[in-house]
């Protein structure tokens, strides 16, 4: 089918309101559209680019732990979080207590990526996944006692104080078998030839129209496309996060996905979710590029001064890469060293501006490698 030709679904009198009953999806798709085209081929050269730069850096995951905390902290902002990056690489102990549920529907995002991530070595995306990231993202947090894990029972609706004036209503629960059967036959359909950045943008529209959780179906739904561009070989890393080019156009991701149901407008969707893997991956790369100056200025210049303690600093450095903010205590248990020892490094690495203090404080004292986490702002 021509995407031109998509119609999207139709409305459903229930008793007091219409629920949306959306066309199923795992067919062969066909792009007429040559801006569609140019786009998919410029998202494509831009994913490689990413991936080859990703390659080629060293110690890639240290830096990726952050991608993923950067994508957690954004994703949940979009839903009404307020932790910050800062706030988010601290560890529980150093959260201020009215911020403790904010930091901990983050972690849950970062342990829901990490798990899943590793689950696709053995599984493919498949329902069974997608449940099992739902219930690490809402296990004891705002919404845990929405059955985390469990597709809904019941209706839900998105905007409005009350069904009646809700701004979408997705599908009856009782469809749900049926729809989410058939995402999952799309998603690991390779007897169509669909190119795989068409397909991951229909998948995440109708995953968000299904809206087959009672929460945290957004959050899902965008983890969902890393997941897809990991386990088809588009990317090699984690390294390409979509939430923060959404975050920023918000009104836009919402009138573009709305705008597919209304107006059976895929094509326009589709423009929006290219430039955003475009846009996401330049910014990706230049955070990569900026990553290894910075490396290069630190290890060839600073800690090059600090003589016969080059090779603890190097430890040190590369500890901060994926722990840019510690205390005294993270670097002892980290490094295994004495106390003075720690002090002396933490001591050497302040002196160089590479880390600062931040607390103000005698007691109890909290550095930031700041150069670092501003990449990731």
């Amino acid at each position: 089918m021509d995407i031109k030709q998509f119609k999207a679904g139709s409305w459903i009198q229930q008793s007091r309101y219409k629920s949306f009953s959306p066309s199923k999806i795992n067919i062969e798709w066909i792009v007429s559209d040559p801006q569609i085209n140019q786009l998919l081929e410029e998202a494509n050269l831009k994913l490689g680019e990413l991936n080859a730069i990703s390659a080629i850096v060293p110690d890639v995951n240290l830096f990726i732990k952050m991608h993923v905390l950067k994508e957690a902290v954004t994703s949940n902002k979009i839903e009404g979080t307020r932790t910050n990056i800062e706030e988010a690489v601290l560890p529980e102990r150093d959260i201020e207590p009215e911020k403790i549920n904010d930091w901990e529907e983050v972690q849950n995002y970062v342990k829901a990526m990490n798990d899943a991530i590793d689950k696709l070595k053995k599984l493919p995306i498949s329902t069974r996944l997608i449940k099992q990231v739902h219930k690490i993202l809402l296990t004891s947090v705002r919404g845990q006692h929405k059955h985390p894990g469990e597709f809904r029972s019941s209706q839900n609706w998105i905007g409005g104080a009350a069904i009646q004036d809700a701004v979408f209503v997705p599908p009856v629960h009782t469809e749900l078998n049926n729809l989410l059967s058939d995402l999952e036959k799309f998603i690991n359909n390779t007897q169509i030839k669909v190119p795989h950045l068409i397909k991951i943008a229909i998948v995440h529209y109708q995953f968000e129209t299904i809206h087959p959780f009672l929460d945290g179906n957004g959050r899902v739904g965008r983890l969902l496309i890393t997941l897809y561009l990991v386990s088809n070989g588009l990317l090699s890393k984690p390294a390409l996060y979509l939430s923060d080019f959404f975050e920023k156009n918000r009104q836009l991701y919402y009138d573009n996905l709305s705008n597919v149901h209304s107006k059976n407008n895929l094509e326009q969707w589709i423009k929006f979710f290219l430039v955003a893997v475009i846009e996401t991956s330049k910014n990706s790369i230049e955070t990569f590029n900026h990553i290894l100056l910075l490396r290069k200025e630190i290890e060839e210049k600073d800690i090059l001064k600090l003589n016969k303690k080059i090779t603890l600093a190097k430890k040190f450095l590369n500890y901060l890469y994926s722990q840019p903010i510690v205390a005294l205590q993270d670097v002892i248990d980290e490094l295994k060293i004495t106390k003075p020892t720690a002090n002396a490094i933490i001591t050497d690495f302040v002196n160089l501006n590479i880390l600062k203090e931040t607390t103000g404080k005698k007691r109890n004292r909290i550095y930031t490698f700041e150069k670092y986490i501003s990449l990731f702002k």
